[in-house]
Formats: structure tokens, sequence, C-alpha cells
């Protein structure tokens, strides 16, 4: 066969075409993994009691809401960044759920804001940390599960 037939030509286009394909199909979107783990280290969790008084009895104000525990659970890494949830029980029962610490930058920062309010939502009606995961936020969801279920655990410990 000749060196410039076009059967010639037309393989090799097709052999560099798909070798381009497979390359750029494997590059991975988003941050990358080392310098999400460059980041700074997250804080140990904090127990502290509800900003609305503990056992003291009421003043001349009237009623007074029942106190609460807010913990804050342990960072989970991610893929992407580390995930931290901080709760606040009352009365046994998660009353709110919100991630302090979650991916950003780049799509991470966009799929974050729409993962959290979910997830945040999702621990408050399901009253533990076996909640859905949202769709598109793999990484978020399972890191989210991780630190919410140390919070409770830390609750449940106390």
């Amino acid at each position: 066969m000749k060196k410039n037939h076009p059967v010639r030509r037309f393989v090799l286009a097709t052999a560099a075409t798909v070798s381009g394909i497979v390359l750029l199909l494997s590059l991975k979107p988003g941050t990358d993994p080392a310098s999400a783990a460059a980041q700074v280290p997250a804080p140990p969790p904090v127990a502290q009691g509800g900003a609305t008084g503990g056992a003291a009895g009421g003043g001349a104000g009237g009623a007074q809401a029942p106190a609460g525990t807010t913990v804050t659970g342990t960072a989970a890494r991610t893929q992407y960044g580390p995930v931290q949830v901080r709760v606040t029980v009352v009365g046994g029962k998660i009353t709110q759920a919100a991630a302090v610490q979650a991916p950003s930058g780049g799509r991470s920062s966009e799929i974050t804001d729409n993962a959290v309010p979910r997830l945040n939502q999702a621990a408050v009606a399901a009253q533990n940390a076996q909640i859905d995961t949202v769709s598109g936020a793999t990484y978020t969801s399972e890191g989210y599960r991780q630190s919410l279920q140390s919070a409770l655990d830390q609750v449940s410990g106390a």
C-alpha cells in the first residue's frame, strides 16, 4: 500500500481521534484532590449548650424555649474537599442541621449550593444519618452523612 493511500490516511485519522477522545474523557473535572487535601485542617468538634439557657429558672420575661445541644461532627474528607456538619438537638430530636464546611471552588461551589440545603432538610426529616444521596453530589452527600453520624454519636454519648 502506498504511503499516502486514502485508506491508510483514514485509519490513522480515526486512531488519532479515538486516542484524543480517550485522553479528554480521562481528565477529572473540578479541583485537584492534592490541593483539596492541602486546605486548612478542620477545627475540632465542639459541644455546647443551647443559647437559650439551661436549668436556671425563668426570669420576669416568662417562658423560655427548651435548651438544646449543638454539636459539630468531625470533618469528612472527600475527593473535592472536607464536609463538616453541625446539628442542634432539642429533646432528642434534630431541630437544625447545617454544613459548616463543604467543597468549594469552580463547579464544586455550584454543586454544594444545590446539595447542602437538600441534605440539611433530609437530616431534619429523617432524624438520623440515613439520608438519600443528592444526584450529582455523591461525594458531598457521603461526606455529609459521615460528619452527621459523627455529630449524632457525640450527642448520644453525652
